[in-house]
């Protein structure tokens, strides 16, 4: 018996390999499926089923590509309906794999259709579950995501108590919970950075398993939750219908452009350009209208989060040998529509004599200067509410790059605004959208609210409100 967790950091998104005599079977596959064909050839495997514990809204899964190159049959569990052939199975239904039985648990409550699939191994001793987003480890799925229907998240958290109480901790202490996130997914609130555990530990650590019954359990899982990215439910409906192939999306994308090229594809094809180097390098050129969002960081959410049309044609400014990287990570979540890249990076541009732009960025000391003699200054603080709210300075204004979209049109275009984060990629990110949306003195405060602490300047730790924007 094999059973590999394949762990994606940038998503927080865990798929799993399980392998028994010669067959494979694949739950909840990214978009890019040559890393599951490979592990099975190398096996001498032959994949079986692909297992997808719900229609996932925060990436694109590879399973209609992983069934057409490995002859998989896809299994979803009760009430899914797709577009494309899969098996809809029922509640308790087994399925072989070499010595393993897999067993069908219909969890609703994160989505109607959310399944959990319990392993047993060759001697019928269940072994493990993987329960999707119905239970991660520190938290359970968010209930507000249904997508169709009158159910209210207040209606599906109830509908998800039921489910863990009457699917799963009923099972075994001993079990592993293999779920399909963990910390950093937008799919729950409270997820550890653990990736797996025992659901006997679960039962005594998990604030979500430890509620006093129903309704507190809904109050508990529905308070605090933002609302979910606007890419998610783009996402589900992908899932639900399925997709161009991956091989042409990446086929389409890898296009090397020179400087004249790119600027011409720019214009008439009324291309975004996504430029995706590390913040800092970015500040010190970049070409006027870019978007900043850096792949050493969660790339794909935040271009979902702050991207709104899917189909919007890209073209990319990457360092060098990371396009096809780029193009793999947009497809993850949908964004299909990559034209190219340019040839040479930010270099060539400036050598063919093309215009740039800047950001500028201070130091914390220069900043504290800046305050004490200028206390009317304009400050964003582009973190989380969540963050803003254990700790800010007093005379910064919390606007959530989440939620950018919303209140740039806050924003005056003659004023100067200095920006911060946590640590920095936040900020630059909102600060290449200001700009290119016309808002020019724009200023980066180099390390973000960690470095800021270390400065004298007024703060608010465990803050409960939250200071407006004044007209």
């Amino acid at each position: 018996m094999k059973i590999e967790q394949i762990y994606t950091g940038c998503l927080a998104e865990a798929a799993y390999y399980i392998e028994s005599n010669g067959e494979a079977a694949i739950i909840d596959p990214l978009r890019e499926v040559q890393p599951y064909l490979k592990k099975a050839k190398l096996a001498n495997a032959r994949i079986k089923y692909i297992f997808e514990t719900h229609f996932h809204a925060d990436f694109v899964s590879g399973h209609v590509d992983l069934a057409q190159h490995s002859g998989a049959q896809i299994i979803y569990g009760p009430t899914a309906q797709t577009t494309f052939d899969s098996y809809v199975a029922a509640d308790g239904e087994t399925f072989k794999i070499g010595e393993l039985t897999i067993m069908t648990l219909h969890t609703p409550g994160h989505t109607p259709e959310s399944t959990t699939y319990l392993l047993s191994d060759k001697d019928g001793n269940p072994y493990c579950i993987f329960t999707g987003d119905t239970l991660f480890i520190g938290d359970v799925g968010r209930p507000d995501l249904v997508q169709r229907g009158t159910q209210t998240a207040e209606e599906m958290a109830g509908i998800l108590y039921d489910s863990l109480q009457s699917k799963i901790l009923s099972l075994p202490d001993h079990i592993l919970v293999y779920p399909a996130h963990g910390a950093g997914s937008a799919c729950g609130k409270h997820m550890s950075k653990e990736t797996f555990d025992t659901l006997g530990n679960q039962k005594q650590v998990n604030y979500a398993l430890k509620t006093s019954g129903r309704e507190d359990f809904i109050q508990q899982v529905t308070e605090g939750t933002l609302p979910p990215p606007q890419y998610f439910a783009k996402n589900a409906a992908i899932n639900k219908s399925g997709y161009e192939s991956f091989a042409r999306v990446k086929e389409k994308g890898l296009i090397p452009m020179e400087p004249e090229e790119f600027e011409a594809t720019v214009n008439h094809a009324g291309a975004l350009i996504l430029d995706t180097r590390d913040p800092q390098e970015f500040a010190k050129s970049f070409i006027p209208s870019s978007i900043n969002i850096g792949l050493n960081g969660q790339f794909a959410p935040w271009v979902g989060a702050l991207i709104t049309d899917l189909q919007q044609p890209l073209l990319l400014i990457v360092e060098e040998g990371k396009a096809e990287e780029a193009i793999t990570r947009l497809a993850r979540v949908g964004y299909d529509q990559t034209i190219g890249y340019l040839e040479g990076g930010i270099a060539a541009w400036i050598a063919a004599g093309k215009d740039t732009d800047t950001i500028d960025s201070v130091s914390v000391d220069v900043f504290e200067d800046i305050v004490q003699a200028n206390p009317d200054l304009k400050v964003l603080d582009v973190r989380k509410p969540g963050e803003y709210e254990a700790g800010h300075l007093e005379c910064t204004l919390t606007r959530p790059l989440d939620y950018i979209n919303d209140w740039t049109n806050e924003i005056k275009p003659q004023e100067t605004y200095y920006i911060h984060c946590a640590g920095g990629y936040r900020s630059m990110i909102a600060a290449s959208i200001l700009k290119a949306r016309g808002v020019d003195k724009v200023i980066d405060i180099k390390g973000g609210y960690a470095a800021i602490r270390s400065t004298g300047l007024k703060r608010t730790d465990n803050a409960c409100s939250s200071k407006e924007v004044k007209s």
